[in-house]
């Protein structure tokens, strides 16, 4: 250890600077049995934050499915892995860069795919779609156009330069983010199922290699900024936020993938959150050996670096590996080809210990299961929220006019058309995109076959924020539903688990419950949970962000040529709509937009009827019985009616609804578990049959053809034009000012 003259003194004000409680630091002098050196600190306070260590949040996560048929790895690695069928897998997960992004808009953003990307590849499979799901403040606040700005314009920067297409996502505006907005990110990759590299760092005396871009101070504390809340400085954290290089990304990526065909690597990590520490003490930990660092190797970006700083730097771009013995010359050829830097840095050793050295001196010496694993577990108390009474669909105002209501929803930045965004960001590139962004999911081919992947990601927080657990089981359903409506088969999903302080009883017991949702989603759906990520601490000054479970889903297209998109293509189709019509108005936003309020239980999800009406549609997509297909969801039915003619340009003569439920309720109403069908006036009726065979509602609701969207007994038609107009116009002219 450092001489007692050279080491400073661990006063409560530096614990409580590193985000240690006082219990907690006691906790560390016991396993330590002595005071720890400012590195050792360090070290212990980015593996204990709740970023890093999931103290808060485990106990419950232990609940969720996490296996099944095709399952490769499930949580516990970089990324889940799902099988795909001829040796082909899917890898993939979806993780947050919140506080970053908010600080740092551009830079936070972009590292946030950075990342996601190289928790892809470094379980040995390429990226070959990127999606993200944002969240702004309420479009009046006075950050928000700038946030929007830069977060989509670093996305699109850092996708746009690997050359991984950003096939799906979504945006949502709302005032509870004004201060706190969320950027998730996902990436989806592909590799063979016997090339599937892991963490494990299994063997003594193994050269342990690092590689990639050099170690600056970016990034320190990251992981520590990530697992506290914001203040009125939170601005002044903006040292905390990494800076990325694509291009560098890219060099990474296909040098890493180089390497990985060969047969030289016994594990590889990313250096994600906590840098050097985090990605040291795993690969230990999962190998069962120690580790010794030498520091002076480290490739520095800046003088005078210190072990602290080396040791929880997050610059970006960096992996570390553990190589067969006698390789290394072997594997550096490889990255000094592709003008990256590569250094071994260390060992592995039997002492069961991480020891890191720099200038001679040993400046940390610490057990490494203790490091990995005795991180708090926290059962914090909790009380589970009590959902509101339904809101009866009598008790919601009826418009003057239903045309009038659609065209002021589909004006709003709740529904207006987010192509602002995503024409930023290349979709096509690697021309393996079937399937575009402003459907249900994108699809991409498995390059050289006829298979495809669907991903998508969705989460309704008004649903969640009013009960969350059947907000949440409805986000799981919701990819779900948009896999079935492009014809791919659910395979498995990742999660985002964004929150407030969990400190507060009724903001654990939002979290608990959505657990519970999602876990019994996922049970009866056969779609387990193989990766995922938790954000906690999302508030300002006490104020929290409403829950926000985000799902993303990834299901596999046996057959590329037969997939379904949500775009109207014949004159003469029907519309048929499938599922339960109940006229549910309670959180939808046909109640917040037209009658100014959000009150009431959310949409009630059934299961059963989910699965039937999933597998019947699939079906339906591969028999080439239907020319288009969009399942209902914000905005409820007459909103998927006219996405599929805009899409499609085309338009439709709507039926009068002959139920007894109110006309604006089954309109508007989100019900769960309904897909709207285009099917020729021939398959119509066996498309009905099919469905009442289940046990299914099926209805015929109109007919495709002409320009206008026409209700009849409404007001004269709206033109599509001007809908299109409408739709299209608010995020353009928002971000330009006007």
């Amino acid at each position: 250890m450092q001489d007692a003259a050279e080491k400073p003194a661990i006063t409560p004000e530096i614990v409580a600077e590193h985000g240690l409680k006082p219990d907690e630091y006691q906790r560390l002098l016991k396993i330590l049995g002595r005071a720890p050196s400012l590195t050792e600190l360090g070290i212990f306070s980015v593996m204990w934050s709740e970023h890093c260590s999931y103290k808060s949040s485990r106990v419950w996560l232990k609940t969720l499915p996490t296996s099944g048929s095709k399952v490769i790895q499930g949580p516990g690695e970089n990324a889940g892995v799902v099988d795909l069928g001829d040796g082909d897998c899917a890898v993939f997960k979806m993780e947050s860069h919140n506080h970053p992004s908010y600080i740092e808009p551009f830079q936070g953003a972009a590292t946030g795919v950075g990342g996601i990307m190289r928790d892809v590849f470094t379980m040995g499979a390429r990226p070959v779609a990127n999606l993200n799901a944002l969240r702004f403040g309420a479009p009046e606040h006075p950050k928000t156009r700038h946030l929007v700005d830069g977060v989509v314009a670093g996305i699109a920067h850092y996708g746009n330069c690997t050359g991984v297409p950003t096939i799906g996502g979504e945006t949502n505006f709302d005032a509870g983010y004004n201060n706190n907005i969320l950027v998730n990110a996902m990436c989806v990759g592909l590799a063979k199922t016997d090339k599937i590299f892991y963490s494990a760092a299994k063997g003594v005396g193994l050269p342990v290699v690092y590689v990639g871009s050099k170690t600056g101070r970016d990034g320190i504390h990251g992981a520590t900024m990530a697992s506290a809340e914001f203040d009125d400085k939170s601005d002044e954290k903006r040292p905390t936020v990494q800076v990325g290089d694509p291009f560098t990304e890219k060099l990474l990526i296909e040098a890493c993938l180089e390497l990985m065909a060969t047969d030289m690597i016994i594990a590889i990590q990313d250096m994600g959150a906590a840098g050097l520490t985090s990605s040291t003490s795993e690969m230990a930990d999962k190998g069962g050996v120690g580790i010794e660092l030498i520091l002076d190797h480290v490739p520095q970006r800046e003088a005078n670096m210190t072990a602290y700083e080396m040791m929880l730097s997050e610059s970006q771009e960096r992996m570390l590996m553990i190589l067969k013995p006698g390789r290394e010359s072997d594997a550096e050829k490889i990255f000094t080809k592709w003008g990256l830097d590569f250094a071994v840095i260390g060992k592995t050793t039997d002492t069961g210990r991480m020891i890191v050295t720099h200038k001679g001196k040993v400046e940390a010496d610490l057990p490494v299961p203790v490091l990995a694993n005795s991180a708090p577990m926290y059962e914090r108390p909790y009380f589970h929220p009590v959902p509101p009474a339904p809101v009866l669909p009598e008790w919601v105002p009826a418009p003057n006019s239903l045309t009038n209501a659609l065209t002021t929803l589909m004006a709003s930045p709740a529904l207006a058309s987010r192509r602002w965004i995503y024409q930023q960001y290349d979709h096509m590139v690697m021309g393996d995109t079937v399937g575009r962004p402003g459907g249900d999911a994108g699809v991409v081919r498995v390059h050289g076959t006829q298979k495809g992947i669907a991903a998508t990601c969705d989460v309704t927080p008004r649903y969640v924020a009013a009960d969350p657990e059947m907000g949440t089981k409805q986000a799981v359903v919701e990819t779900w539903r948009n896999l079935c409506a492009v014809g791919a088969d659910p395979i498995a999903i990742t999660d985002n688990m964004n929150f407030a302080n969990p400190e507060r009883p009724e903001i654990m017991g939002q979290f608990v419950a959505s657990v519970k949702g999602m876990g019994e989603a996922c049970r009866v759906l056969d779609y387990p949970v193989v990766s995922g990520n938790v954000s906690l601490y999302n508030e300002t000054n006490g104020i929290g962000i409403p829950p926000t479970p985000a799902i993303g889903g990834v299901g596999l297209v046996p057959d590329v040529s037969k997939i379904a998109d949500i775009a109207l293509k014949r004159d003469g189709d029907l519309l048929v709509v499938i599922g339960l019509e109940r006229g549910w108005l309670g959180q939808s936003l046909y109640q917040g937009i037209i009658a100014s309020k959000f009150e009431g239980a959310p949409p009630p999800v059934d299961l059963a009827d989910e699965l039937k009406a999933g597998r019947l549609v699939r079906a339906l997509i591969r028999e080439d019985k239907v020319s288009a297909v969009h399942d209902c969801s914000d905005g409820g039915l007459l909103v998927a009616v006219t996405e599929m003619a805009l899409a499609g340009n085309l338009g439709v003569d709507l039926y009068p609804y002959e139920g007894t439920l109110p006309p604006h309720a089954v309109w508007f109403g989100e019900d769960q578990g309904r897909y709207v069908l285009s099917v020729s006036p021939a398959k119509a009726e066996e498309v009905l049959e099919r469905a009442r065979l289940l046990a299914l509602p099926a209805r015929v609701i109109g007919k495709v053809g002409g320009d206008a969207i026409t209700i009849r007994g409404d007001e004269d038609p709206t033109p599509l034009a001007k809908l299109r107009s409408l739709n299209e116009a608010w995020l353009p002219d928002y971000m330009a000012g006007h």
